[in-house]
């Protein structure tokens, strides 16, 4: 049974994802990947969180839904994929249903979330293997993030954006900015241009200190503005159409969800 820490409108994600209403946010607890730096740390790491039926899941698709939810955000879906598949078959809204991903996913994972998904929202933290095992503990991490990206972009094809400027169906992968990460940020954005053009992506700046960073004193620090400016001024001179960026400012723990069990 799925563990979920909090269920409500989230309102900062991408404008798209997040419009006026908000996106109706569930947080999963655990996770398949092992990141120091995790802002989530609580739930990602330490498993906080209520352990609900996949009933109660379904009911908590419906009153997001009845919220005025933008669309259903399931964070950190991988590891339940089996009881959020069930959820839906008691339950499936009338809006889009996004899958906010790591992007540690198998290509299958991916197929299958792709039978009640309208859009995919990927992280692609790295592509050095070297970062990915000091940082997350998975040295494959590039290769596996890469095939479930292209898998998404196969199942996908478009993006789909609504007369008010809502997402119904599409791509976006995230890559969050790391301190020291710039040259790192600057091959996934060449990946992404050489692979997945049309998708939507966004560069992120919120890096905030966090999880356990005992180990990795190099990044106990947020961004300098030196090192977003150089990433963007790259990504400004790509062949990638939709760009989202972040302020500075959002690299702050107010931003960081209360893990509260609200909603639960």
């Amino acid at each position: 049974m799925p563990i979920v820490a909090r269920a409500g409108l989230h309102y900062w994600e991408e404008p798209p994802i997040s419009g006026t209403n908000g996106s109706g946010t569930i947080f999963f607890s655990g996770c398949s990947l092992g990141c120091v730096f995790c802002q989530n740390y609580e739930i990602s790491h330490k498993n906080y969180g209520k352990i609900i039926t996949v009933e109660r899941l379904a009911e908590i698709f419906r009153e997001l839904e009845s919220n005025g939810a933008h669309n259903i955000n399931l964070v950190n879906p991988t590891h339940y994929i089996d009881a959020i598949e069930k959820a839906f078959k008691i339950y499936k809204p009338n809006i889009p249903i996004v899958y906010n991903s790591g992007g540690y996913d198998s290509e299958e994972q991916i197929v299958r979330a792709s039978r009640f998904v309208d859009i995919f929202l990927m992280d692609y933290k790295y592509r050095s293997n070297e970062r990915s095992k000091k940082y997350s503990k998975a040295e494959n991490y590039p290769k596996i993030a890469e095939k479930a990206i292209l898998k998404c972009a196969e199942l996908i094809k478009e993006n789909i954006i609504d007369q008010d400027g809502i997402m119904q169906k599409g791509l976006i992968i995230r890559h969050l900015i790391m301190p020291q990460g710039t040259n790192d940020a600057i091959e996934v954005i060449k990946w992404v241009e050489n692979s997945v053009p049309w998708s939507f992506l966004s560069l992120m700046s919120q890096f905030t200190p966090s999880g356990n960073l005992t180990d990795c004193s190099e990044i106990n620090r947020k961004i300098t503005p030196r090192e977003y400016k150089k990433v963007l001024d790259f990504a400004a001179d790509s062949k990638i159409d939709t760009i989202f960026t972040q302020e500075l400012t959002s690299s702050s723990e107010e931003f960081i969800p209360l893990f509260n069990l609200d909603g639960v």
